[in-house]
């Protein structure tokens, strides 16, 4: 089983995201972090959640997790904590997948909050080429304001716009790693509009689980 350390939030979680249970090839647990606003989490990085966190965590090893992730990439940060903290593999990001891509470069739900920080805890080089959602555009504002509505045709253009740009800008990117996990859902629309392989979360735990013992 899976363990899934999920932020407290309502919006809407189509076939792809990390919240929806058929985006998982293996039996998925949840646990929400009561309080853990995507707010709290991507752009304040409020350090009073680390040991909510780190106590669902174990909860979930607890209950028989062979493995555990997160729903937000930017918990990377504590990437190093939370994985010292239970006794079983614990993957925050897909950040964690920058080191051994070639020529990666990054697309984030908020560029302004992903820095030389969260690189340098997914073990990334400092000049990852990063590109944002753009600020205020409506997938944006349904993920960091939590808003109970998704428009799925706007998601995916604001998704695909957003890998545009990087490529624009930064050509040598050979491949490409969406930050956020309620991106996939448009992973397929992003590899079409970019020529670039595309990875996300869910590609990094599911290689990584057939790699357990």
């Amino acid at each position: 089983m899976l363990g899934i350390l999920m932020l407290d939030t309502r919006f809407p979680r189509p076939p792809g995201d990390v919240g929806h249970g058929g985006s998982w090839a293996m039996p998925v647990r949840y646990r929400v972090v009561q309080g853990a606003s995507p707010a709290r989490v991507v752009r304040e990085g409020d350090p009073a959640l680390l040991q909510p966190f780190i106590a669902a965590a174990r909860a979930l090893a607890a209950e028989g997790a062979t493995a555990i992730t997160t729903s937000c990439g930017f918990l990377v940060r504590w990437q190093r904590e939370l994985a010292a903290a239970v006794p079983v593999p614990l993957w925050t990001s897909a950040l964690l997948a920058l080191p051994a891509l070639p020529q990666p470069g990054v697309i984030t739900v908020d560029a302004l909050s992903l820095g030389h920080a969260e690189l340098a805890a997914a073990g990334a080089t400092a000049g990852t080429p990063v590109e944002g959602l753009a600020p205020g555009c409506a997938l944006q504002r349904t993920l960091l304001e939590d808003l109970p509505t998704l428009d799925a045709a706007a998601a995916e253009a604001d998704t695909v716009a957003a890998a545009q740009r990087l490529v624009q800008r930064h050509p040598e990117v050979r491949s490409l790693v969406l930050e956020c996990t309620n991106l996939p859902p448009y992973a397929a629309a992003v590899q079409r509009a970019t020529g670039r392989p595309v990875h996300h979360l869910m590609t990094l735990v599911h290689e990584r689980w057939k790699a357990l013992p």
